[in-house]
Formats: C-alpha cells, sequence, structure tokens
C-alpha cells in the first residue's frame, strides 16, 4: 500500500520544488512602473558581454615562417620533456 502522505522524517519533492518557487518568486517585484523590464535588461546583458573575436593583423610569408621558427624554438627549449602528449 502507497503512503500519499510522506512522514516527517521522508522526503517530498513537491514540498521541496513549491518552497524554492516561493523563494525565486518572493524576490520578483511586480511594480510596473519601471522604464525596462527583465528581458530588458537581460538582452542588454548579452549585448555588453559579447565575444568579440580579435582581428590579428596579416602576415607576409617571411612573418609567417619567422613565427613558425619561433615557435618551434620555444617547443624544443622548453625544460620538460617527458609526457606532455606531442610529438614531432
Amino acid at each position: 500500500m502507497n503512503n500519499p502522505r510522506p512522514g516527517p522524517d521522508e522526503f517530498d519533492d513537491e514540498d521541496l520544488i513549491r518552497s524554492e518557487f516561493d523563494s525565486i518568486v518572493s524576490g520578483l517585484s511586480l511594480d510596473e512602473s519601471a522604464p525596462t523590464t527583465y528581458l530588458d535588461e537581460l538582452e542588454k546583458f548579452e549585448d555588453t558581454n559579447r565575444f568579440i573575436a580579435p582581428n590579428p593583423p596579416r602576415q607576409n610569408i617571411k612573418q609567417i615562417f619567422r613565427s613558425a621558427k619561433l615557435a618551434m624554438k620555444k617547443w624544443f627549449n622548453r625544460g620538460y620533456h617527458e609526457d606532455d602528449g606531442a610529438s614531432v
């Protein structure tokens, strides 16, 4: 037989969900006199925190080879070689 009302020691998911919802809703303001809404603030936040990809300057072939050579020198002259997951 299934007991519809849990005892005091049993965990009730519905009561937990209801209390979480009540705590969230209690923090909301129903004042509609504000010039912006919560959704407007979210959109503004997204616009200001949008990722802008870097745009490095173009390199000629000589600069590309020079930077590759420098990277290889750095890699070969690093202190610790064992088990770094890379191989040439």
